[in-house]
């Protein structure tokens, strides 16, 4: 089934945590630390697959997490780096915070890839920790936590050119008729529920793709019918082929009302080129409109047309006609420039920290840079407790604790996942 939105949560991997080893060798009694360092977490890629044409995968499953580093082992040796987690969608994907709706990625061009949440950084081993002074350090880190975050999936079609029209103004007939694509036709409203993409042969050598857009009523700029789940597919066509029913009570009303839902949705469209384009000239009825509307668009500045797509009247002359229209044309602008796409990484530890008393004698302190070394700290060993009590004090954390008043025996958070009995001097 045809999807154009998804909301799916991410994470990249943790950072592996860095390893406390020394050398054990025959014949070495006094080997040096040797813990290596932990492996970068897994970054979360999109990659674009031009064969993909819909986001129902997201819909199945929601929750994406890329591989976490691997643990430093003995050796000096750092841990493998985690898998990184490579999502496949289709041409026209836009990438959106959920929380802000900040605009992330524009994916349009076959094969384009981009990292969008880089993995947490490795924990250090305690080889890296040796000094003059301290030559058999107790003291590793543990990974850097990956970034989580939702994230809004958008698909709009790219195509060439897309055609618009009342239902059963005949588009799914013409796809079918000009192109390979096989869209369901029948007499009857709303017989395209989904959007269809179909690649027209203009020569040997040259081809446009062309995209069939549900039927759109009176009303679809402010949702009735289907028309907010498929006007955003017009946004990306360079050109649009305005499709009349022939056989219609007033062909010029349905010109009139598509036009006006298009500039209510997005100005934009409305200044889009335009060819006008009437249908089912087989039919005695369209034989008598077409020189009435042939003035009547003409006067509206747009260009005019006359096909039947059931017998392929005038259809190839309609092919060579929009080829010329598309290839005077820039090239359409992106979402967002390739250099504005964004890259979220692990957050930087900002010095600044709040301490807030949270009952009688129990303290929670956050700030980006103290949690991160307090979830890095392994507490079970003397020698990184008293490193952590060593930065604490040149934070000024210890002066600030005291003077809110803090006492021997209280307890003190170091964030929601670190918890710490206060030791009196």
């Amino acid at each position: 089934m045809f999807y154009d939105e998804a909301k799916i949560y991410l994470r990249s991997g943790d950072g592996g945590d860095g390893m406390i080893s020394f050398r054990r060798e025959k014949f070495v009694p006094y080997g040096g630390p040797d813990g290596g360092d932990g492996g970068k977490g897994g970054d979360i890629v999109f990659k674009v697959n031009p064969k993909l044409n819909s986001l129902s995968k997201f819909r199945r499953q929601v929750h994406f997490k890329a591989g976490r580093g691997v643990h430093g082992v003995r050796q000096n040796m750092t841990g493998a780096r985690g898998e990184t987690l490579i999502l496949e969608v289709p041409p026209g994907t836009i990438l959106r915070e959920a929380e802000s709706g900040r605009l992330l990625a524009d994916l349009t061009n076959e094969d384009q890839d981009r990292v969008l949440l880089e993995g947490g950084e490795g924990g250090r081993g305690n080889a890296r920790f040796a000094s003059s002074t301290n030559q058999a350090p107790k003291i590793a880190e543990r990974g850097q936590p990956g970034v989580e975050m939702w994230v809004t999936m958008e698909l709009k079609l790219i195509a060439d050119a897309g055609l618009v029209g009342k239902p059963n103004a005949g588009k799914s007939t013409l796809l079918s008729a000009i192109s390979s694509a096989k869209p369901k036709v029948a007499n009857y409203p709303f017989t395209t529920l989904q959007p269809s993409l179909g690649v027209v042969q203009v020569d040997d050598y040259e081809t446009i793709v062309v995209a069939d857009i549900p039927g759109l009523i009176e009303g679809a700029a402010d949702g009735v019918g289907l028309g907010h789940d498929f006007l955003r597919h017009i946004e990306r066509t360079r050109v649009l082929i305005h499709l009349l029913d022939g056989a219609a009570f007033s062909p010029l009303d349905d010109l009139d009302a598509i036009n006006e839902e298009l500039k209510l949705y997005n100005i934009d469209l409305e200044k889009k080129p335009q060819i006008v384009v009437l249908n089912k000239m087989d039919l005695p009825d369209a034989q008598a409109w077409e020189p009435i509307l042939q003035e009547e668009v003409e006067a509206r500045g747009y260009e005019f047309m006359s096909i039947s797509a059931a017998t392929g009247e005038n259809t190839r002359q309609l092919i060579f006609r929009l080829k010329q229209m598309i290839e005077a044309l820039p090239e359409p602008k992106l979402a967002i420039d390739e250099d504005e796409m964004v890259i979220i990484r692990p957050k930087s530890d900002p010095n600044q920290f709040q301490i807030t008393q949270m009952g009688p004698n129990e303290w929670m302190v956050r700030g980006e840079r103290i949690e991160q070394i307090a979830n890095q700290t392994y507490f079970e060993f003397d020698e990184t407790a008293l490193r952590f009590q060593r930065i604490i004090e040149r934070m000024g954390i210890s002066d600030e604790l005291k003077e809110a008043g803090v006492q021997g025996g209280d307890t003190v958070w170091f964030g929601p996942e670190v918890e710490l009995e206060w030791q009196a001097e």
